[in-house]
């Protein structure tokens, strides 16, 4: 008997794979949402839990590669690559520092304030139709400076956010800060405060909140493990391990391990994984009223649930080396000297791979096969706040309807 083929299958059920599987089911396909290990059993599982809709600045700043041997001999600090991955790494890093460049810069910029722009209102329309609001915390965001001279080096950076309509407060004292925020250590004299910041309480209950919507409303969701795909004359035939699927449309959100899949079919795309490592504690010991961001030291704290997680940096090494979480704990310790009241015992490690491209723009469009196959992958650190805009734009692009901005910067051919 011929098998007839599913109207569209979406590959991965992270926090986009869920979104893009609901924007489809809304508009009115039949999606099957097919991951490898469950609803958010990778990255989504476990980040910090924001909708970090301000930052609108890339990785690759003008003048970045003029920092980049120190990476190499601090495999403990914010931005890091392995020794042993460095030659691998390097043609991505070609990308990256050319990305850095002036022009480059701006327009990665000015692309991404306007996906920020849609993705913003797009989730309150999401949360609105599909979420719970009690999941979400609506208190602001403290990003935090050790003397005037960091400040300052920060503060186009500020100004630009304020320049896009984006609402900040600038504190030049540690009594302003402790007003926000009580018990800081008092070396943090600067700061910029984000009050339209929010979090959800816990990301991996969000993306299941989701997905449940998904499948209450008829939706299908299958374990299995893409192995291949190929194109054929009306329908895309996938492999799994447990057989063959026919599918009329294919859309591949697999986060870090989406470019192996976008290979099957001829599109090499210079796909990295930001590796970034937290604890999670089940108990706050302090009281956290706002996200935290260290600037310098590249990590931040969060409630998540009753507890807090710390956790961040930037670990560019791949899929296979192992975790090195002595960066987990290096974290754990800045933030006991960062917020001294902090009583921090026990608590789980945690690694997760961020897919990130060179000018830290995902790619949200067709493949090369055409839009019979469609991307939605690359976010980095930004997959939960760019899930329900890109899931959107993707919903547009299936439905063969003009998406409400210009999707040419996160073209899969870009590179």
């Amino acid at each position: 008997m011929t098998q007839d083929p599913i109207d569209i299958v979406v590959i991965g059920a992270g926090i986009i794979g869920v979104s893009t599987a609901l924007a489809l089911q809304a508009r009115g396909r039949t999606p099957l949402l097919i991951d490898r290990a469950g609803v958010a059993a990778e990255t989504s599982h476990g980040n910090a839990g924001a909708f970090a809709f301000s930052e609108v600045e890339p990785l690759a700043t003008p003048g970045i590669m003029r920092r980049a041997p120190k990476w190499l001999l601090d495999p403990l600090g914010p931005l890091s690559i392995p020794p042993s991955y460095a030659l691998k790494i390097a043609p991505w890093m070609l990308k990256f520092w050319r990305a850095s460049w002036a022009d480059r810069y701006d327009a990665a910029v000015s692309a991404q304030t306007r996906l920020m722009q849609h993705c913003q209102a797009a989730f309150e329309r999401q949360l609105a139709q599909f979420g719970n609001p009690s999941l979400i915390r609506r208190e602001g965001q403290l990003e935090l400076y050790e003397g005037a001279r960091a400040f300052e080096h920060a503060r186009p950076k500020w100004q630009r956010r304020a320049d896009l309509g984006i609402e900040v407060t600038l504190l030049d004292s540690a009594d302003a800060i402790a007003d926000i925020q009580p018990g800081l250590s008092r070396k943090f004299t600067h700061a910029g405060f984000t009050p339209g910041w929010f979090n959800t309480t816990d990301p991996l209950t969000w993306t299941q909140t989701l997905a449940r919507a998904f499948t209450d409303r008829g939706g299908a969701l299958q374990v299995r493990d893409i192995h291949d795909l190929t194109p054929r004359a009306d329908h895309i035939e996938i492999l799994s391990d447990e057989g063959p699927i026919l599918a009329r449309q294919v859309v591949i959100c697999a986060g870090a391990w989406s470019h192996r899949l976008a290979a099957k079919i001829g599109d090499k795309i210079p796909l990295e994984t930001e590796r970034g490592y937290n604890t999670t504690f089940d108990h706050a010991s302090v009281e956290l009223r706002t996200h935290l961001t260290f600037a310098a030291h590249g990590f931040v704290m969060s409630k998540i649930g009753s507890g807090l997680r710390i956790g961040g940096a930037v670990e560019l090494g791949g899929l296979d080396l192992p975790p090195n979480y002595r960066r987990a704990r290096v974290l754990v310790q800045k933030a006991k000297t960062f917020l001294p009241g902090l009583n921090l015992s026990g608590g789980s490690e945690w690694m997760g791979y961020r897919p990130s491209l060179p000018d830290s723009l995902p790619v949200i469009g067709p493949s090369g096969a055409g839009d019979r196959i469609l991307y939605a992958f690359g976010h980095g650190h930004l997959g939960l706040t760019q899930s329900a805009g890109t899931a959107e734009l993707v919903a547009d692009l299936a439905m063969r309807t003009n998406p409400p901005i210009d999707l040419a910067p996160f073209s899969a051919t870009r590179f």
